[in-house]
């Protein structure tokens, strides 16, 4: 059964414009949005690998109770064939550390969600003076692809699809980790990912599978958070697990019952542990 369009419109709206101000800036030759909501201490949400910044604005919405958010576009999200493209995490990484100092902000707090959270990953191993403290959602030090990973890219690179392919949108329903909680929230995820266009998913796909920051990790300085859905089935748990093994001092926490994009479904519970991060990341040296 469909939920009633209210409901539905409950999810649709956090898509639009939050209560704050946006902006661009221009990094890598090409113009990326900036989104700030709240005010506070500073966070930069650094958004996955389709969806942009209108994937994050429930957590946004949710953070900015305590906080001042940065919503981050990355390159490709505005302008698929723009300004050239990103040639390896790194990219992202650098972009994402050029941005901080152009919005005004001087080591915020980072989250990253999925593909973001390796741009976040791979930006406190390569410019660990850019921020203060570290949250990834979903993300590994290493990406192994899977059989319906490799498929997905090669549908996206070689075919040109509509908006509602059934099989594209199953893989985007794998995010969930099950059935979805609601009609809403499934058609929320399917619509803000198609936002992306697929020859840029098909592109970060790619570069996913080449990154690897395993033999870097000791760099990372600032403390860090690891949070894992439990019914995570594209970074399983056991894999994020081990990655928080790998950081020094990182703490591990578990999202009971969510899935890969427990960062929508469990954003109360997402902002409780960033919020108890950032109280470490205080009382730390800098």
């Amino acid at each position: 059964m469909r939920l009633a369009a209210k409901k539905r419109a409950g999810w649709a709206i956090s898509a639009q414009l939050l209560e704050g101000t946006q902006s661009q800036v221009r990094v890598g030759g090409e113009w990326i949005d900036v989104v700030k909501v709240g005010s506070g201490e500073p966070i930069v949400l650094v958004p996955g690998l389709a969806g942009g910044w209108r994937l994050l604005a429930p957590l946004a919405r949710t953070l900015s109770k305590r906080f001042s958010v940065h919503l981050c576009g990355l390159r490709g999200d505005r302008f698929p064939s723009g300004g050239g493209w990103a040639t390896d995490l790194i990219d992202y990484a650098r972009d994402l550390a050029e941005v901080i100092p152009l919005i005004g902000l001087e080591r915020p707090g980072v989250v990253g969600v999925s593909f973001g959270g390796a741009v976040a990953l791979e930006m406190a191993v390569s410019h660990p003076h850019a921020l203060s403290a570290l949250t990834l959602v979903g993300a590994d030090a290493k990406f192994r692809a899977s059989i319906a990973s490799t498929i997905a890219r090669r549908v996206l690179e070689r075919f040109p699809l509509p908006a509602d392919n059934p099989f594209v949108n199953q893989f985007f329903n794998l995010l969930h980790g099950g059935k979805p909680d609601s009609d809403a929230l499934a058609d929320f995820v399917v619509e803000r990912c198609w936002e992306t266009d697929q020859s840029v998913m098909a592109r970060r796909l790619a570069l996913l599978e080449s990154f690897d920051a395993t033999d870097r990790l000791w760099r990372v300085d600032v403390p860090t958070l690891i949070l894992a859905g439990s019914r995570d089935a594209v970074v399983p748990p056991t894999r994020q697990r081990a990655l928080a093994q790998a950081i020094s001092g990182a703490r591990f926490e578990t999202l009971e019952g969510a899935g890969h994009v427990g960062f929508l479904t469990h954003r109360g519970d997402v902002a409780r542990h960033v919020a108890s991060l950032m109280r470490v990341a205080r009382h730390s040296p800098c």
